[in-house]
């Protein structure tokens, strides 16, 4: 139990322990109020609350709201609200199915999720952190350890922004990227201003004004009823580390997509990417012109760079949507992005059972 307040057990997943210790403190509980059978003593009772807090916040979940700490305090609580007598056994289960019921279905409904994701081609691999939002001079990382897979930024790490949390099954909301900020760099202010802080943060990592349009058109859902609860638009993730860039010659196997203009980790576990389209994707610089205009030359190798790359990342499970720069500068595109992310939305609800 102990342990479990420090981090998943190496042998069972999170929401198995979790769906456990809902039922152990389910059934302690009623017996409890019932039999005076239970298994558990007042201290044990307290430390599964407290394992049984750490990890259904480890999946994202609220913890139930226990008016009682233990055995004790529930034969107080039973006593002092009317529950006691004959028939208070019946009552004194239905108050422990209401406080603990709803965690119950909260985590049926992940199970069944769970159970659906098997029958899909999501994304291989297991999310381990993510790489975003960098400011200035590019990071360089390096993998620390090949055995568990474990990268380490080596140089202007102070420009980017690092995710290492447990990502929860139903994606990554704006409220846990929130969290997680003002756990980080701000832990002594409320949500609000914690959010408004980190808006800016990320909107700084974004130089181009079509790539903005899109951060600033879809962070205002946020401010809609239960907005906070939407996927996050995370910019600028980086999708690999590549020594061998396109600049060193002689390499064939140079990756060609180093991050993604934008990720979405969606309820129902997909991974969405989203790219904005400026000329430089798909064309060469030509010569500066007599009256400083820049323009560019189609160019098909780096168009067929860039569409092998978008067959690699869609095999291996990412969902991909591009944006060409050109219609994000039109008086219309905050619609034509509104209404994209409506849709994209309503098809990336949370699976339900």
């Amino acid at each position: 139990m102990e342990s479990l307040r420090f981090g998943p057990l190496p042998d069972r997943p999170d929401l198995d322990v979790a769906v456990a210790l809902t039922r152990l403190l389910h059934e302690d509980f009623v017996a409890r109020g019932t039999r005076h059978d239970e298994r558990m003593n007042d201290e044990e009772v307290v430390l599964a609350v407290k394992a049984h807090r750490a990890v259904l916040e480890r999946l994202g979940l609220e913890s139930p709201q226990l008016p009682f700490r233990h055995h004790s305090g529930f034969y107080d609580y039973w006593r002092k609200n009317d529950m006691s007598g004959g028939g208070g056994w019946q009552a004194r289960r239905e108050c422990i199915e209401e406080l603990l019921g709803p965690t119950r279905q909260a985590l049926e409904d992940l199970q069944e999720a769970e159970y659906e994701q098997r029958f899909k081609n999501g994304p291989r691999g297991t999310f381990k952190n993510l790489i975003f939002a960098a400011v200035g001079p590019k990071p360089q990382i390096v993998l620390r350890d090949a055995v568990s897979n474990e990268v380490e930024i080596v140089r202007n790490a102070e420009n980017c922004l690092v995710y290492k949390d447990p990502l929860p099954l139903q994606g990554l909301t704006w409220r846990q990227m929130v969290t997680w900020w003002q756990a980080h760099h701000m832990p002594d202010t409320e949500e609000p201003e914690a959010a408004d802080a980190l808006y800016r943060r990320l909107y700084r990592s974004l130089d181009s004004l079509p790539e903005q349009t899109v951060l600033r058109t879809y962070c205002a859902r946020y401010a809609e009823p239960d907005g906070f609860d939407l996927p996050a638009l995370i910019p600028q993730v980086y999708l690999h580390y590549d020594p061998y860039t396109r600049k060193s010659g002689g390499h064939s196997g140079a990756l060609h997509r180093e991050r993604m203009d934008f990720l979405l980790l969606a309820p129902d576990r997909s991974r969405i990417v989203i790219e904005v389209d400026g000329a430089h994707h798909y064309g060469t610089k030509k010569p500066t012109g007599a009256d400083g205009r820049t323009t560019y030359a189609a160019s098909p190798r780096l168009y067929s760079e860039m569409v092998a790359e978008d067959r690699r990342l869609r095999l291996a499970g990412y969902e991909i949507y591009r944006f060409g720069g050109w219609e994000l500068t039109r008086p219309d595109s905050p619609q034509v992005i509104s209404d994209f992310f409506t849709e994209l939305l309503t098809r990336h609800k949370k699976p339900t059972p």
